[in-house]
């Protein structure tokens, strides 16, 4: 399917966040208050940039708690959090995460949610172009001996970003009220295989896990042979969603309402034991 040009995209203004660190809580509650925002019609559409401390280990939202080493995770001082979009588990550590919220309405989000990651990967694909990387969208799964497992980064999924088909970025999509958020993960440097550590897999089976993880993913230093710094991808992906979705991106920070709601999410859901264990 040929991409679609920025100019039949409408010009539109959107707001820019570039976040420092924060908890797997509070990202994912600053996440959804900024959807509920959008929604509300109280904030314009956002794209946003943040990072993770302390390490954390998140769950898709329809994702069984039991698929987690907690006693691992509590060692290696790895937080656990639910997400409100689906997929699978990633370890957040030596990365970049960016947030997508806005209405459905936008034609940059109309349609499946299949068509809207293609869109949106246009904006990712642009901004990685400028800082070198050959990334492409994957089209279906590009992997498909065995079953699945509860890694994010073992497959990728339509319209997701590999570099010579190993899966670099990994994104998930929630749709609310009208509303889609869409978040994903850049990878910077590191050991991916991390994240085989902090999951119930049998002693026998996480040396299988990690290998078949370094197969089938990637980093951005792996892929380029590059050191690349958080504002400097940062900035990169700003001016590529800017210029594939032919938006203006106006620098912010959150509003003070907005900035209470995400209190009170991160709370009554983030943070609460029972979201955690719901599954």
């Amino acid at each position: 399917m040929a991409s679609r040009a920025p100019a039949e995209y409408p010009h539109a203004t959107w707001r820019l966040i570039v976040d420092g660190e924060a908890s797997g809580a509070t990202n994912m509650a600053v996440d959804e208050a900024l959807l509920t925002a959008v929604v509300d019609g109280t904030s314009m559409p956002t794209l946003r940039f943040y990072a993770w401390s302390p390490p954390c280990l998140s769950l898709g939202r329809g994702q069984s708690l039991a698929d987690v080493d907690l006693a691992a995770c509590r060692a290696a001082s790895v937080d656990v959090v639910r997400r409100p979009t689906g997929g699978r588990s990633i370890l957040h550590t030596d990365e970049l995460t960016y947030s997508v919220a806005l209405l459905q309405t936008d034609p940059r989000a109309t349609g499946g949610i299949v068509e809207c990651y293609r869109r949106l990967s246009e904006g990712l694909l642009a901004g990685l172009h400028r800082l070198g990387v050959d990334a492409r969208q994957a089209v279906g799964h590009e992997h498909g001996d065995g079953e699945p497992t509860a890694v994010c980064f073992e497959t990728p999924s339509h319209y997701e970003i590999t570099v010579a088909g190993r899966k670099l970025v990994g994104s998930a999509q929630s749709r609310m009220r009208g509303g889609v958020l869409q978040h994903g993960t850049v990878p910077l440097s590191g050991d991916l295989g991390r994240v085989v550590d902090c999951l119930a897999f049998p002693d026998a089976e996480r040396q299988v896990q990690r290998r078949r993880l370094h197969q089938r993913a990637v980093t951005m230093e792996e892929a380029t042979g590059m050191v690349y710094r958080f504002e400097q991808v940062a900035q990169a992906l700003a001016e590529g969603f800017a210029e594939a979705l032919n938006l203006t991106l106006v620098p912010g920070e959150l509003s003070p309402q907005e900035r209470a709601l995400s209190v009170e999410i991160r709370e009554r859901v983030y943070a609460a034991p029972d979201w955690t264990a719901r599954l």
